[in-house]
């Protein structure tokens, strides 16, 4: 592996590879079946899904990152177990393991090592520990598939951001300067138009693909049973969408979420979030997200991301939720977690810039990026507030463009944080007035002075927009779901009368989060509104179960 995921392995290789007693082995074994690999039988492939979490009673298996050359990640034993995030799904292996010597072994299905988690809660503790941390390493060390194009293309950088943003390994070779990659171009016969390229894990090759293709690519969703009848399906994957997933799994509710883009939402951007609710020290709006998208895992959620929806009929019992994909859904109830979708900046020529030197969030990669270079970042938010902090720390200057005063729009705490920053220049009362330079290579930008129409131009080659967020309604407008007057979702008495809490003008339909109206625009409000809403949901399945069944008839007495 590389030096980075080797450090993990000196760090923390206790927690990632446990040595499980005889004991706890015999615990566990209850939730599989016995499975027996002949020596250099291959047990699990790269892009192929495996046979789900083993637990090696006898012989070593080696298990091997797919690069050139493959190199060597760890030799399991009796006691050992094989398995990471994965497995948890039932996904494609990102790994080879081969048998060394005759192996025997118990085989946990998905399902099932989901009940193990729950029912054997300390041992289920440290093997989820595990298979967390072996992802982990797994995206330091660059397994996954290969992108190859330029690091500053902007479909490289859109493909990166997809694979980061669903917590999925990748490697990224830059034909430019890396040797592999200009010689899988050669190879190939790849055209400057068909740049990026994806190798997949399974061996398959994509030219330029959209998100969708690359996940279906990589096995990050599949298709959805079309006849199965869902308790709940939740649209959105945010921190309202997640929170709703984990308490209604947790407490028996069939789930499935789906997501148009990535787990996480607008929170799961969010450089450090330092004012929830137990980390004094702050989290990344990643980490934080990613902790909740593996504990909807635990508890059996079925996750469709990307999957977008396009439609919601819900005039006969069940509703039907139609996807991009031509696939129809089935459920009981339905919670809207949409969320907002970015607000764009109204300047000429932005789309020449978007996604390569234009940008709706800081990530570490936008970060790197930036490195030692002039940066301009509009907005005056929190989310604005803690991007310029952390590009703060790369940039060379970081110039802050807002309409208002920032004690207007922004925590206390992060307005001491920006002035102390030496390197960041605070322009009040300014908006974007036009932007420089060769399409995909920005060089400054003009401001505009609202009072008096004077404009200067700011040298900045990469542009941050953080102007706030419009509603993501506009595939509602068929339900007949009642919205207010700025798009966002009604509920509870506003919806209409006798309707439940956060249920929306549709019986068995709610809303939470960002979308709804009248929401609190925070991360712990939208995971409050997800806990509320489960608690709804159920007093609306046991009313519908009631309508459900036959009142049986009085009979006269005679």
């Amino acid at each position: 592996m590389t030096e980075t995921s080797q450090s993990i392995i000196s760090t923390r290789g206790a927690q990632m590879f446990p040595r499980l007693t005889d004991d706890e082995l015999a615990r566990l074994s209850r939730f599989g079946e016995p499975v027996r690999y002949a020596a250099r039988e291959t047990i699990a492939r790269p892009g192929e899904v495996g046979p789900g979490l083993l637990l090696v009673l006898s012989g070593r298996a080696e298990v091997m990152q797919q690069s050139h050359p493959p190199t060597h990640i760890v030799t399991h034993e009796r006691g050992n177990f094989m398995g990471e995030l994965a497995q948890l799904s039932g996904r494609p292996s990102l790994v080879e393991v081969t048998a060394l010597e005759d192996v025997e072994a118990i085989a946990v299905a998905p399902d099932r090592l989901r009940a193990m988690l729950i029912a054997e809660a300390e041992l289920g503790e440290r093997i989820m520990r595990a298979l967390i941390l072996r992802r982990v390493g797994l995206i330091e060390a660059g397994a996954g598939p290969i992108i190859v194009g330029h690091e500053s293309n902007a479909d490289v950088l859109r493909l990166i951001n997809f694979l980061r943003r669903n917590g999925h390994p990748y490697q990224n070779l830059d034909p430019a300067s890396d040797s592999c990659g200009a010689t899988l171009i050669e190879r190939f016969q790849i055209e400057p138009k068909e740049l990026p390229i994806v190798l997949c894990p399974g061996g398959q090759l994509l030219r330029n693909p959209s998100e969708a293709q690359l996940a279906r690519c990589v096995g990050l969703v599949g298709q959805i049973d079309s006849d199965k009848l869902y308790d709940l399906v939740i649209i959105g994957a945010g921190p309202a969408g997640l929170a709703t997933s984990v308490y209604a799994a947790s407490e028996g509710l069939s789930v499935l979420a789906i997501d148009c883009r990535s787990f996480g939402g607008q929170a799961g951007a969010s450089a450090r979030i330092e004012n929830y609710l137990g980390f004094p020290t702050g989290i990344s709006g990643m980490a934080l997200m990613g902790r909740a998208y593996s504990q909807a895992q635990k508890f059996g959620v079925e996750l469709a991301i990307p999957d977008e929806a396009t439609r919601l009929e819900c005039g006969n019992d069940p509703c039907h939720v139609l996807l991009a994909t031509g696939e129809r859904v089935q459920a009981k109830s339905v919670v809207l977690a949409t969320g907002a979708r970015y607000r764009r900046l109204e300047v000429d020529r932005l789309e020449e810039f978007e996604g390569s030197c234009v940008h709706y969030w800081a990530s570490p990669l936008e970060a790197d990026l930036c490195a030692g270079q002039d940066v301009a970042l509009v907005g005056g938010g929190n989310s604005a507030g803690q991007a310029v902090v952390y590009l703060a720390a790369r940039a060379r200057r970081v110039g802050l463009i807002a309409r208002r005063p920032l004690s207007e729009t922004m925590s206390q705490y992060l307005i001491e944080r920006i002035e102390s920053l030496p390197n960041v220049e605070v322009v009040i009362g300014c908006e974007i007035k036009s932007l420089d330079g060769e399409p995909g290579a920005l060089e400054g930008i003009t401001v505009r002075e609202r009072s008096t129409g004077k404009e200067i131009r700011c040298p900045s080659r990469f542009l941050f927009s953080f102007i706030g967020a419009e509603p993501n309604t506009d595939w509602l407008q068929s339900s007949g779901i009642k919205l207010d007057n700025r798009g966002f979702v009604l509920t509870g008495e506003a919806a209409g009368d006798d309707r439940l809490p956060l249920e929306t003008s549709r019986r068995g339909i709610f809303a939470i989060g960002d979308v709804r109206s009248g929401s609190v625009k925070r991360v712990a409000a939208s995971v409050g509104d997800g806990a509320q809403v489960v608690a709804a949901i159920h007093g609306y399945l046991a009313d519908q179960q009631q309508i459900a069944v036959p009142v049986p008839l009085a009979v006269p007495a005679e």
